[in-house]
């Protein structure tokens, strides 16, 4: 069932069948003002062309996930590396439906209210990975904010039955931040994936206005914290580059997620899903995301950085499970702005509300 909301503004994708679809919003944000964005009919720079997905193993894979009724991020938000991946034989599975709670301003996944919650995913996920005969999986999810434990415990579920159906197997998960619930993030630590991930997305300034759900320093203490419950867990985290931030923002940003010990990297380039997002604010050369990969490994430490114009969260996901090394907590341990309302809170209505923001000074680490 697909049902749109009257007003006409906003990204709202028919053929959801998990949720009720609503408008994601206007594409301005203040940080573009007096900003020369990239408008989209505009030609993308050559090494941003990708071939366009048709192989044989991609058409087969694609029939599987439908056949078991499963979604994919590589899908859901337009990941322009489907196609190699899928004729590699690697997907990321999204869990917990195609409808999400928070409506980012650079996200292809439809925002909305979820209207059901498929507790028989986490055996079909599995099944699906034992036929695939996969050695490393990974997987994401909307968020689920109206849920009370965001979704964690079909997470912890998924893991532990593809440890059963397919032993030797890593997982990777990509986490929401389940609102700074620590006994969520718990959960699922403890049913030990390989790899821990959830993503940043942006720098501190631009993220009230693109990531309105979340916010900057819970996401970052939500990684510091898995470090705290088990501190051999691998740590991932993603920040999205052409939005508009500056270089001393995003160097910023990777001093504040070493602070939480983080141990992966990975940076690419923003592409607008649609005339309704935000607009792309420069495109970043290659040459640039090769000196950022060596800025993180080199000056700040980061065990690895994957850095490129195409690359996304679970690029290359295998060989990072397989050859980097964890390290141990940081100095940000503990869950910071758990208890503050995000710039846009979304509640259970799904009414939009502006609410100011609090500094870091209000949260010890």
């Amino acid at each position: 069932m697909t049902i749109h909301t009257d007003t006409p503004r906003g990204y709202a994708p028919a053929g959801k069948n998990t949720g009720v679809v609503k408008p994601k919003g206007t594409s301005k944000i203040r940080a573009h003002e007096g900003l020369e964005t990239i408008d989209i009919r505009s030609r993308k720079p050559f090494w941003l062309k990708v071939r366009s997905p048709g192989g044989p193993n991609y058409l087969h894979l694609k029939k599987m996930m439908r056949s078991e009724g499963l979604h994919t991020v590589c899908e859901e938000a337009g990941c322009p590396n489907i196609g190699e991946c899928w004729e590699a034989g690697t997907a990321t599975f999204m869990i917990l439906g195609d409808v999400c709670t928070r409506a980012c301003k650079y996200c292809g996944v439809a925002h909305g209210m979820p209207t059901e919650l498929d507790e028989d995913e986490p055996r079909r996920v599995a099944q699906t990975v034992k036929e695939m005969a996969l050695e490393h999986v990974v997987i994401t999810s909307v968020n689920r904010d109206e849920l009370a434990d965001g979704g964690a415990g079909i997470y912890a579920d998924t893991i532990r039955r593809i440890h059963e159906e397919v032993p030797g197997c890593s997982v990777e998960v990509l986490i929401p931040d389940f609102k700074g619930d620590e006994d969520a993030l718990k959960t699922v630590v403890d049913s030990k994936p390989s790899i821990l991930g959830h993503n940043l997305e942006t720098v501190d300034r631009l993220h009230p206005d693109v990531r309105p759900g979340g916010r900057y320093w819970r996401s970052i203490s939500f990684l510091g914290a898995v470090k705290r419950l088990d501190p051999a867990m691998l740590t991932k985290t993603g920040i999205i580059l052409g939005m508009g931030e500056e270089e001393h923002e995003i160097r910023q940003a990777m001093i504040d997620l070493r602070e939480a010990a983080v141990d992966i990297l990975t940076l690419g380039q923003y592409l607008r899903p649609s005339a309704m997002h935000i607009p792309v604010a420069r495109w970043v050369t290659p040459e640039e995301f090769a000196m950022w990969k060596e800025v993180g490994e080199k000056e700040y430490g980061f065990k690895h950085v994957e850095s490129g114009p195409l690359v996304r969260s679970s690029y290359h996901a295998k060989e990072q499970a397989r050859e980097v090394e964890a390290g141990g907590p940081g100095s940000i341990q503990n869950v910071l702005e758990a208890d503050i309302p995000a710039p846009a809170e979304v509640r259970l209505d799904l009414v939009q509300l502006e609410i100011g923001r609090s500094g870091r000074s209000n949260n010890g680490a």
